[in-house]
């Protein structure tokens, strides 16, 4: 899976949670690109930077950044577009699918939750629409989840963030479709990133989940890069407002 998008060659592309799980595959996979990376997490990212440098040759910048505190997240982004130019691919990736039962979950739990996995979405997006427009267009990227999809249960305040991200992508991707600023969004299936690994599979669950896919293998974070790169590039230039479900098959069954 060597494909070259060379239109990213150059590109300034900003990551959130871009050194681990789906985002370090991202962030691995856009360097190889030669575009120029950034990215913000909370925990330090050095070491991951260091391994991308050596492994592709090209280093991206890591920012630290807690994506809940709006202002320290569109600070994140101003020195992104400093450093690197303006921002024209912006992939919205960090989220957190932390359990919770609904009769005791919290305001402070539910909002806490609201605010890493949407309102920093919304907020990233404000950050640098205004720099798309003055290049005169750009691509958003925004992880959802089928989570919405399958009447699941355990974590509602996740569940409802991933729903309304969808609908942040759609009128996002009507209001700055005249500025050529395109706006997708991406449904994974259960992608079995280390946490994942950590926290929720067993053989069990892994084997109930896989029968339900159309198709047998476990989605590596690895299988998610492919599209978020088409939707970075311009081959993908008439497609917005749109939900692309990757999840082998799951929700068809």
């Amino acid at each position: 899976m060597a494909a070259i998008f060379q239109d990213l060659k150059g590109k300034s592309v900003f990551i959130t949670g871009g050194g681990s799980g789906i985002g370090a595959a991202l962030t691995e996979a856009f360097l190889r690109q030669g575009a120029k990376v950034a990215f913000c997490q909370r925990s330090d990212g050095s070491g991951f930077c260091d391994r991308m440098e050596e492994a592709t040759g090209n280093r991206p910048l890591f920012l630290p950044c807690d994506i809940a505190v709006t202002d320290q997240l569109q600070l994140t982004l101003s020195t992104a577009g400093r450093v690197h130019g303006p921002i024209t691919v912006l992939v919205n990736n960090a989220a957190n699918d932390k359990r919770h039962d609904t009769l005791t979950t919290d305001e402070d739990l539910w909002d806490w939750s609201i605010a890493v996995n949407l309102r920093s979405y919304f907020f990233a997006c404000q950050a640098v629409i205004p720099g798309m427009q003055a290049a005169g267009g750009g691509s958003i990227i925004n992880f959802s989840s089928i989570s919405f999809m399958m009447a699941d249960a355990g974590y509602a305040s996740y569940i409802t963030a991933n729903a309304g991200i969808v609908g942040l992508t759609r009128t996002l991707a009507r209001e700055f479709g005249p500025d050529r600023i395109r706006v997708n969004a991406i449904a994974p299936g259960w992608v079995l990133t280390d946490r994942q690994k950590e926290l929720w599979v067993t053989p069990e669950s892994l084997a109930a989940h896989l029968d339900r896919q159309c198709l047998p293998d476990p989605i590596e974070p690895e299988d998610v890069t492919g599209a978020v790169l088409f939707l970075a590039s311009d081959l993908s230039r008439m497609m917005t407002s749109q939900t692309l479900i990757l999840d082998g098959g799951y929700i068809s069954s």
